[in-house]
């Protein structure tokens, strides 16, 4: 364990440095991490200009969303590292959860940490690790939440807050996120309090008992999602067996 190891998620335990333009707030984390930054660094910015998703796809950026990065060093042992994912989107599953009013369509969240507002992607989480000279892994979860900016040529539905009715701003959404991600690793606790965030993952899931396809880096699986493992892992029925996906990309069918 390194410098959290022990240490609690309390609020006063993490830092908050506010930027105008970056390239990616997931950049600034790792450079900080190589410049040996202890850890527990929240980096938020108003604009990046080259934000990016899961396997370098662009991230589009414009101003009035939310860009946040949270810099972890060593937050668990490696192999119980899979199961934060799913602190981090239950974090912002509670974020939005606390924002979004009534008449707003449904919260859920896709495995493995997309969060979706009536089936349509509202945010992107991207957790990227980097072993750094000292040993230790930096890990740094990127989020960015559409709050008045959706891209308008995504392949897939997109929907941003304030088209569900939100009022809040960035910094008034940042200030619910800091809050609900502190309460959230307190809960997964470096990876040994797993089977509490994957109950909560569980009740905000979408698609459990339907048809999925999983697009792998080299082949399409189609199955029915059964839900997933203790660790996080997604559970595939096909060709009449069960088989565990560790990543991937989903889409409802």
């Amino acid at each position: 364990m390194g410098t959290n190891g022990g240490g609690e998620y309390s609020l006063d335990a993490f830092r908050h440095l506010a930027l105008g333009e970056v390239t990616s707030t997931n950049s600034e984390c790792l450079r900080a991490a190589r410049e040996g930054d202890p850890g527990m660094l929240w980096i938020t910015a108003e604009r990046q200009t080259a934000g990016r998703g899961r396997r370098g796809r662009h991230w589009a950026s414009e101003g009035g969303n939310l860009y946040a990065s949270l810099l972890l060093l060593d937050p668990s042992d490696a192999a119980l590292l899979s199961s934060l994912p799913l602190a981090v989107s239950v974090a912002v599953h509670a974020t939005l959860k606390s924002v979004l009013p009534s008449t707003a369509e449904a919260l859920e969240i896709k495995w493995p940490n997309d969060v979706l507002i009536g089936r349509k992607k509202a945010c992107g989480i991207l957790l990227e690790a980097e072993m750094l000279a000292s040993g230790q892994r930096a890990v740094v979860a990127g989020i960015g939440i559409n709050i008045r900016y959706r891209p308008e040529d995504a392949p897939y539905g997109v929907t941003s807050l304030s088209e569900q009715g939100v009022s809040q701003g960035a910094d008034e959404l940042f200030a619910c996120l800091y809050r609900e991600m502190a309460w959230a690793l307190k809960l997964w606790d470096h990876g040994r309090g797993v089977a509490e965030v994957t109950r909560l993952w569980r009740e905000a899931a979408c698609g459990i008992g339907g048809l999925i396809r999983v697009n792998l880096p080299d082949r399409s699986l189609d199955g029915r999602f059964v839900g997933i493992d203790d660790q996080g892992l997604l559970i595939l029925e096909a060709e009449g067996r069960q088989q565990l996906i560790a990543a991937g990309d989903v889409f409802l069918l």
